[in-house]
This record gives structure tokens, sequence and C-alpha cells, in this order.
């Protein structure tokens, strides 16, 4: 992909720098950073983009580091709102690109599935209804946005989010050494986020990224490997078994298929396997890797187990010890209800659910469930006809992404792989904005904006070719 005028606009990061020096200076301002964020949506595309990805990072932020914000349950709604009408004022819903057309036709089309299913089926029908018309509105609203940007544009704001990961990583580095690194459950390292099954899967992401642009460059920048195993190391840090399997399947399962999808040689999608640097870092780890052995395989282990806490002895015990209550109670489920489902964002006990509610108007704004593999959720949750549904728009997904490029297909994979232990594919108010955000620029990024195009001038034998002769 070839863009000029590559300049990064540093204006977006002076503005997440405010921010989050109000989220973070007391709970007073802590909702007024919120907002902030808000009034900054309305602003353009690109601001609606970049806000979304502010509200993950102002929801998402440790609190060792960051007070409590009273109304973030609320105020998060209202950035998405905000984002949604910013594309409404600034030029309109309506991609012009077929493809990006039918898969926002297709985003719409289930997210009216889910409304309907949740009317007749659901436990708690207005906790259904506003999961669904959340994620329906975040859906359709980074793809329109993204689909709305000039490739220069696109590339910029993706440039903007790739570096903000990377500063996300960076700042987390010296809290290694901190309690305040720990603070959810003493092992896992969390870095400056709330929780180490949230800093694992997104050290996935931002792995998958930077590997994927190293496959996809002819010369690699050096930075990039500098990242990938930062990334790693702290996926290892994190414990989050999920993370790391994520990773090796995303990476490996995006080149496997990517050119299939795609339609285009492995050679082209892959040209940084002929890179010199590539194959001299690769030497060099297998040689360190050889030489630490024992001591690799020993974190490894402790890896797999959470360092002693769950005696396993290997992925498959441990993914059925995290998951194996869960996936039980979800089977009960589905053989109870294989058609209709228990509703939309419903927790296998819907019971015990806990759901915040709103003091003014009751609605509800929070109601968190944990059911860990997205697949059996999904069809739990909205019965067979809502999961054929889901495939076909996944596959419909994939197939848009895999024309993007090697490194947005990468990160597309892993989030999806995410999914086999932590499902947040369908969770727009939390932990699964960011997925989606990426999810828009990973399809975005292979379709061409029509206005962006200069048409070619015209010569002057188009009009009247010059006639071979015939001889008559």
């Amino acid at each position: 992909m070839n863009v000029v005028g590559r300049k990064i606009d540093w204006r977006p990061v002076a503005f997440a720098i405010v921010a989050l020096g109000l989220r973070i200076g007391s709970s007073a301002t802590a909702d007024l950073a919120y907002l902030l964020v808000a009034a900054y949506a309305l602003t353009g595309r690109a601001q609606a983009i970049q806000a979304l990805a502010m509200s993950w990072l102002l929801t998402n932020i440790s609190p060792g580091i960051a007070p409590p914000a009273s109304m973030a349950g609320l105020f998060r709604f209202i950035i998405l709102f905000c984002a949604a009408l910013s594309i409404s004022i600034n030029g309109g819903w309506l991609p012009r690109q077929r493809r990006a057309r039918k898969f926002l036709f297709m985003t719409l089309a289930f997210g009216f599935f889910i409304i309907c299913h949740s009317l007749v089926f659901s436990y708690y029908p207005d906790v259904s209804i506003l999961k669904g018309i959340s994620w329906t509105i975040a859906m359709a609203t980074v793809i329109a946005a993204w689909m709305g940007l000039t490739e220069t544009e696109r590339w910029r704001v993706s440039q903007q989010i790739f570096g903000g990961l990377i500063a996300l990583l960076t700042v987390s580095l010296p809290t290694v050494t901190l309690p305040v690194g720990y603070l959810k459950n003493e092992t896992g390292f969390q870095g400056v986020l709330n929780h180490p099954q949230v800093f694992g899967p997104v050290m996935a992401l931002l792995g998958a990224w930077s590997i994927g642009k190293i496959l996809g460059s002819r010369k690699p920048s050096w930075w990039l490997f500098m990242v990938a195993g930062a990334c790693l190391v702290m996926i290892l840090l994190s414990q989050a078994r999920t993370a790391g399997l994520a990773l090796v399947l995303g990476v490996g399962g995006s080149m496997a298929l990517s050119p299939f999808l795609a339609n285009k040689r492995f050679a082209f999608m892959a040209p940084g396997l002929r890179s010199l640097r590539l194959w001299s870092i690769g030497w060099l780890a297998l040689l360190g890797g050889v030489a630490m052995a024992p001591q690799i395989s020993q974190e490894i282990h402790h890896y797999i187990t959470k360092a002693g806490r769950a005696e396993v002895g290997g992925v498959v015990e441990a993914y059925e010890d995290s998951r194996g209550a869960l996936i039980e109670h979800m089977l009960q489920n589905i053989s109870q209800y294989p058609v209709t489902g228990i509703g939309f964002g419903i927790g296998s006990d819907p019971e015990a659910m806990e759901i915040g509610r709103d003091p003014l108007f009751g609605m509800p704004i929070s109601a968190s469930v944990e059911k860990g593999v997205t697949p059996l959720a999904v069809l739990e949750e909205l019965g067979i006809p809502g999961a054929i549904f889901a495939a076909a728009w996944i596959v419909m997904f994939l197939r848009g992404s895999a024309a993007s490029g090697l490194a947005p297909f990468a990160v597309c994979m892993t989030a999806l792989f995410l999914n086999l232990g932590e499902a947040t594919l369908f969770s727009p108010g939390g932990t699964g904005l960011l997925t989606l955000i990426l999810f828009g620029w990973a399809f975005s990024s292979g379709q061409t904006n029509p206005r962006q195009i200069k048409p070619r001038k015209p010569r002057r034998n188009d009009k009247h070719p010059r006639r071979k002769r015939t001889g008559y």
C-alpha cells in the first residue's frame, strides 16, 4: 500500500494526554474526562475512532493509577452515541464501496435480529436489547468511520492506535517491579490496565500487529522486532494463557489462510520471510533457546500452570481446568434451548446476574457475564439461527479483512482466537471495544475510497482512436 503525505498528527496525542490527566487526577475530574472525549468525538470521523479508543482506555485503566469514575458506566455509552452522531453529521453512513455497504447492511441486519430475538426470548429483554443496540451501533460506527477516511487519513489513525498501544506497553514496563503492576491477583502482571486478562490479550493484539508488519515488509524495521519480543515477555508475565495461544494460532492461521481468502500468492502476502533481518533474529533466537532450554521450559510450565496455582499437565488440561465449568453450564442451556437461546448477553445462570442500573432512568448500564468461549456463548444466547447468522457475518468479515494485508488479518485472527478463551467480541462496553475498532480498521484497509481516486486525464486518441487499416 503506497501512501503519500504520511505525517503524524500530534493533536490527538495532546488531547489524549489531557483526557488521561483528567481521568487520573481525581474522582471529580474522572467523569469530566469522559465528557471531554464525547465532545471530541463529534468533530470528525477520525476523531470518532480516536474517541472510542480513548473510551476503552479510560474504562480499563488500573484502579491503582486512576480513581473510580462514578458515572463511567453511563458516560461510555454517551461517547458511543456521540461517535455515531459524528458519522451522521460528517459525511453520512453509507460507504461508497460495494463490499463495505454489504458488510454494513449485514451488521445492521444481525443487530436487528438480536433486538427482535431479545424481545421474544430473552430472560432480561431490556439488558439484551441495550447490549444488542450498543454492539450494533459500535460495529456500524467503526465500519462507517474507517470507510469514510482516505487512505492517508486511515494510515494516520491506525498509526496513532498502534503507537498508543506501544505507549501502553512502554509505560507498563516500570510497574514490573512495583506492586501496582500485580494489583488484581498479586501474580499476573496487569501493567497500567485493570486486569491481567485484559493486559495479556492487548499485548497479543499488539504482538500480532507487529509480527504481521514484520512479515508483510520486505525490510522490516529493527524496532518492530523489539516490540514483538516485548509483547511476548509481557504475555508470559501476565499469565494470560489464552493470549499466548491466540497469538501463535492467530499469526499462524493468518499466514495459512490469507493467500486463499485474498486470492494472492503467499510470497506477495509475506515478503518479510525473505528478509535477512528476520532470518538473523530467528537464528539468534534459536541459538538462545537451545542454550537456555531448561530455563525456558520451566518458564513455559509456570506460564501454563499459572505459576503452580493449578496442577495441570498441558494446555488442554489447563483449558479444561479454567473453562470447563463454564462450558458445561453453557452446554446444559444449549441442550435445553437449542433454537431459542436464553437471550443476548445473558449469563448462563440468569438469576445470579448482577445488573447495574442508572439511578435516574433505571436503564441497565452494566451486566457483566463470564462465558469464555464465544462460539458456545452465541449458540447458548441466540440459538441455532443466531449462531448461523453470526458465522455468516464473521466469514464475510474475514474475506474482506484478508485483502487488507497480513498485519490486519493477523490482528483479526488473533482477536478471534482470543474469543475462544475470553468472550469479548460482543462486549463493546468493556474490553471488546478495542477489538471492534481494530476489526473496522482491518476490513477498511483493503477497500479504496472512491473520493481519493483521481480520474485519468483523457488522451486525444481516447475519443477518436486511430482506425486500423484493413486493406479495403
